[in-house]
């Protein structure tokens, strides 16, 4: 029987090894942390979002212009992903925003029915085992008994990217791939928040959430919420936009989004007699506290004509937050580093898949749907090169 090591459990090592171990091959994966899957299991915390059910080519849009990419995508897309969760026992639903969630919401009980099966397919699993390179054809691991050392036929490198490292992504494997002649694109947050050094006056809506908004940078538009903590602003439309400001796009906000530039400035034109600019905001335009807030922010000195800085507000702010409090990373292995099937130039024998990979998707089920995918297209090429 030929062998195969996948090291990392995550979504995407996970998927790999079941479709290497379906094609009769013998399986070992290999994780660093003492439990398999820990940042897909943070991200089913409060709610596992496994992908989006909408169109396939809207679907694809997200993923940019990495057309390697959108191929391997098309291959398991939002339908796939729900039919293999099913599979697993694990029925989901589609929310009004078209999320696809598991019944149960949480991560846990999928992962425990995935293990199951991979467990019922012979995989072996091993935790606490560092991989630290190539030691002549084999690979080297640091484990709680010492270093050890494997020769597999085939290996699947599924390590994620370079954020939320105490979950096991810590971009540790760049070196060691790079030292092989491997191209890589340095990481970059993905999907982040951003710092903001608020004055005194913004302390009191810390932990506000801001809905009914537009955020718009560059190309880029979204209607969504966020919110205001302590070390900037937080959630799915700033992370939603967080590639262009990135790249330098400006940010702004559009506060009364359901309105048009001429309905706000003549709303705003009705006597508001002795009512403060506060209560003639609330009144005739339904601005809640936290919007007014961040209104007076970042809009100080109040023009006459406030409608259009309700329209597009320009957010001050310090860049993004640090790599590792994002929740993705762009960069990584170049797919011109890749053969069709993700093998490795430069190491012949050797799959990425997953985060490992150059590029970015938006929250909202698009990123695991793309681990998932990678995941699988590694897998199966590995079983069919081995």
């Amino acid at each position: 029987m030929k062998t195969a090591c996948v090291i990392g459990a995550g979504p995407a090592g996970l998927m790999a090894a079941d479709e290497l171990a379906q094609a009769g091959v013998a399986v070992t994966m290999i994780e660093a942390k003492p439990s398999p899957a820990r940042k897909f299991l943070m991200a089913g915390k409060s709610g596992l979002n496994l992908t989006k059910d909408e169109p396939l080519e809207a679907f694809l849009n997200h993923f940019g212009d990495a057309e390697h990419m959108r191929d391997i995508v098309a291959e398991f897309g939002p339908g796939a992903v729900q039919a293999w969760a099913r599979n697993l026992g694990q029925p989901v639903f589609t929310g009004s925003s078209g999320r696809v969630f598991p019944d149960v919401m949480k991560a846990s009980p999928l992962l425990r029915a995935w293990l199951a099966r991979l467990d019922g397919l012979g995989v072996t699993l091993r935790t606490r085992w560092r991989w630290t390179g190539w030691d002549g054809a084999a690979l080297s691991f640091d484990t709680p008994e010492g270093m050890r050392f494997e020769t597999p036929d085939v290996v699947v490198l599924a390590l994620g990217g370079a954020s939320w490292a105490r979950l096991g992504s810590d971009g540790h494997w760049a070196d060691l791939l790079a030292a092989n002649g491997v191209a890589l694109t340095p990481f970059q947050p993905a999907n982040v928040g951003l710092s903001v050094d608020w004055s005194d006056h913004m302390a009191r809506h810390f932990g506000a959430p801001v809905k009914a908004v537009r955020v718009r940078a560059g190309e880029v538009s979204v209607r969504g919420e966020f919110v205001v903590s302590a070390r900037g602003l937080e959630g799915s439309a700033i992370y939603a936009v967080s590639r262009p400001v990135r790249e330098g796009a400006a940010l702004c906000l559009d506060l009364c989004p359901d309105l048009s530039l001429e309905q706000v400035r003549a709303r705003l034109a009705k006597p508001r007699g002795k009512a403060s600019m506060a209560n003639h905001l609330r009144k005739a335009l339904r601005l809640d506290p936290v919007r007014i807030a961040l209104l007076n922010e970042f809009g100080r000195p109040l023009p006459d004509d406030l409608a259009p800085l309700l329209k597009a507000l320009p957010v001050r702010h310090a860049g993004l937050r640090p790599m590792d409090e994002a929740i993705s990373t762009a960069g990584g292995v170049r797919f011109d580093a890749v053969d069709p099937g993700l093998m490795l130039n430069a190491v012949p024998g050797v799959f990425v898949c997953g985060e490992m990979l150059d590029w970015e998707a938006p929250t909202g089920g698009y990123l695991i749907t793309g681990c998932l995918a990678t995941g699988r297209h590694a897998g199966r090429a590995a079983a069919a090169w081995v």
